[in-house]
């Protein structure tokens, strides 16, 4: 399914009126029971602790901020901004919540909870970046759509889908927060995901930091790397040439290798993640060339 529209380019405030938080102006009160929750909500983990003082509060004050709902087909109707706030009112013993009813298309909701949860921060770096990748795959858009419909910059989005490249156990340790993203994209310097695995163990065990791993990266490459050639232009590696590497990896927001010969001649090499980056990689060369 395509879809390659504007739709909610400005996220959560295209839904509400005079560009203001959800208040309790058209809300009606729905019995919980007929509310289900999305299969696609981005977040998967949910504090428990933290859900417990929310219903603690809801047993007092009550859902004050209305649910996001939008009508199924079949009946009931469906979750599409609101999750913590629904299973705090269960969790109390809540017969009825106030919701706001919405007609939303499947695009439209995935696109609301995404954002919703990026704005609280409230998803770990491997929720976000499977909630981009999700917008990706089954809308068509590109890296730069997804970026402007939940108010986030090419390369953040780029950079956090990145983290999809790990290993799935690494994934696993992000996603319980035994490594930080920082972590994580540090270990995507390393060439093999065995590498990255044993790396990520140490992280855990040594309390290594960002910038250990980083370090980490960039001796083992460097003891790879043949060994240079003497003289001004071997020196001249070390501040042009690397230089060059990491404006490069800034403007485009991924790995870039520059190899160099004795004559000063040599390639670059530019990791892609796929042929949608691929080709947004030669647009934005294309670009500057003219």
């Amino acid at each position: 399914m395509a879809m390659k529209n504007r739709g909610l380019g400005k996220g959560l405030d295209a839904l509400f009126a005079d560009n203001a938080a959800p208040d309790s102006a058209g809300a009606v009160s729905l019995n919980i029971s007929e509310i289900e929750p999305n299969k696609g909500q981005p977040r998967k983990s949910f504090d428990e602790k933290a859900l417990a003082e929310l219903a603690d509060s809801i047993r007092q004050h009550g859902v004050i901020t209305p649910i996001l709902v939008r009508p199924l087909t079949g009946g009931g109707y469906q979750l599409v901004a609101g999750e913590r706030r629904w299973r705090a009112a269960r969790m109390a013993g809540l017969s009825e919540v106030p919701v706001l009813i919405k007609e939303l298309t499947d695009a439209q909701t995935m696109e609301i909870a995404l954002v919703e949860n990026l704005q609280r921060e409230d998803l770990n770096p491997i929720e976000e970046a499977e909630g981009y990748r999700s917008l990706m795959d089954t809308y068509n858009l590109t890296q730069d759509e997804v970026a402007e419909r939940v108010n986030k910059s090419r390369p953040a989005v780029a950079n956090a889908v990145r983290l999809l490249n790990l290993p799935k156990p690494v994934r696993e340790q992000v996603k319980n927060g035994s490594i930080s993203g920082g972590h994580a994209r540090a270990l995507l310097a390393f060439e093999s995901e065995a590498r990255m695995e044993s790396v990520a163990g140490e992280i855990v065990k040594k309390q290594l930091t960002v910038r250990d791993i980083e370090r980490m990266a960039k001796d083992e490459k460097r003891n790879q790397q043949p060994a240079k050639p003497k003289g001004n232009k071997g020196l001249l590696r070390d501040s042009f040439f690397t230089e060059m590497e990491l404006a490069l990896k800034a403007e485009l927001g991924r790995k870039v290798s520059i190899t160099e010969n004795a004559k000063g001649q040599g390639t670059i090499e530019l990791a892609f993640f796929d042929k949608e980056d691929l080709a947004e990689i030669a647009q934005r060369l294309a670009g500057r060339s003219r």
